[in-house]
């Protein structure tokens, strides 16, 4: 009797070079594509078994769009949401295809070559977009319930990049062709019965090596119409603040209450030359390196250990590193054994490099 055996998905340069198209599409800037963008709106209803919708309208930002969506809902104008349909019905037929044919193990396989590897910064960047969306709308009556609620309606464009990397060539996918084409030319946008509301795609994007938001010179995410987002290695930071990092000053840093912001200050104004400007002084030394410490208000102490590499540089001489270690550490051999996941007992190099 033959025995069934399940599909896996294996790794192949297909599925990376499927990803890396999708990681594009994602981070994608500049203007839309918008008669590709119509195109694939236009046939994302077609696919749903609905009418077209009487008009498409542009927005050039989440924000802008949001607004819209809201104004038109709240005037009766657009008539009802067609995500479901349009978005959410095809979307899970397409998965449980995927899934009833590579089942759960296959899937979880295909789903960490695919998806996986766009989903954390995708899922970032949409809640960041999110949250600033709403408290944009704070200020106005009624205006943030409003922009609450017509947010449950939008389909992200180009940021449900992880999931059409999933499903990309998959049995059924072709379901998805109206909201890939939309993907692939145009950020977020809001269907309903009779009007469609489209964003533009950003204009810029900054991101470090993590995949984080981040900049220090300018808004690290930004619209056509001046909605932008700020951050500095993910942590999100007022416009006005990165204004002052390149003026930064010892005393200007101690001197800032946000803990959280002053984390910042001290990472961009650099630690071993706050350590040094401020008069610290070294608490203990060994042959790991050599402790500092110094008190911050309303903070934890800022301990670091200075490490020097054994290798010499090519001009002959050694680099100095700098380590911020726990306020705990009371020796600078226990910091760096606590940079290796080691307690100090435990830490015993062959070789320093």
């Amino acid at each position: 009797m033959e025995t069934a055996q399940l599909e896996t998905a294996q790794p192949d340069t297909g599925q990376s070079q499927t990803a890396a198209g999708w990681r594009q599409v994602a981070s994608a800037t500049g203007p839309a594509d918008r008669p590709a963008a119509e195109a694939g709106v236009r046939l994302a209803y077609r696919l749903a078994g609905l009418p077209e919708p009487e008009r498409i309208v542009w927005a050039d930002s989440p924000r802008e769009g949001a607004v819209l969506a809201a104004r038109v809902t709240a005037d009766g104008s657009a008539g009802r949401s067609v995500r479901e349909a349009v978005r959410t019905r095809p979307w899970a037929a397409v998965r449980e295809r995927v899934l009833d044919r590579l089942g759960p193990a296959g899937w979880a396989e295909h789903w960490a070559l695919t998806g996986a590897q766009l989903w954390d910064g995708a899922t970032m960047l949409t809640e960041r977009i999110r949250t600033a969306v709403v408290d944009a709308s704070a200020e106005e009556e009624g205006g943030e319930q409003a922009v609450r609620l017509v947010l449950l309606d939008a389909v992200l464009g180009q940021h449900d990049a992880a999931w059409l990397a999933a499903f990309d060539g998959q049995d059924g996918a072709d379901t998805l062709d109206g909201i890939a084409a939309v993907t692939r030319a145009a950020g977020w946008w809001w269907p309903y019965e009779r009007t469609a509301v489209v964003c533009e795609r950003p204009v810029e994007l900054h991101r470090d090596e993590a995949g984080r938001l981040d900049r220090a010179d300018g808004p690290a995410l930004a619209f056509p119409d001046g909605f932008a987002l700020h951050a500095w290695r993910g942590m999100p930071v007022p416009a006005e603040f990165l204004a002052e990092l390149a003026g930064l000053t010892p005393s200007r840093i101690r001197e800032e209450e946000n803990a959280e912001l002053r984390r910042v200050m001290l990472e961009h104004y650099g630690y071993d030359r706050y350590l040094a400007e401020s008069g610290a002084e070294p608490v203990q030394r060994d042959e790991a390196g050599v402790l500092w410490r110094i008190e911050l208000d309303g903070d934890e102490p800022l301990a670091m250990v200075e490490v020097v590499n054994s290798t010499p540089e090519p001009d002959g001489t050694h680099r100095v590193y700098w380590l911020r270690v726990p306020p705990r550490v009371r020796t600078a051999r226990e910091g760096v054994a606590w940079t290796f996941g080691m307690e100090e007992a435990d830490y015993a190099p062959k070789r320093e490099t």
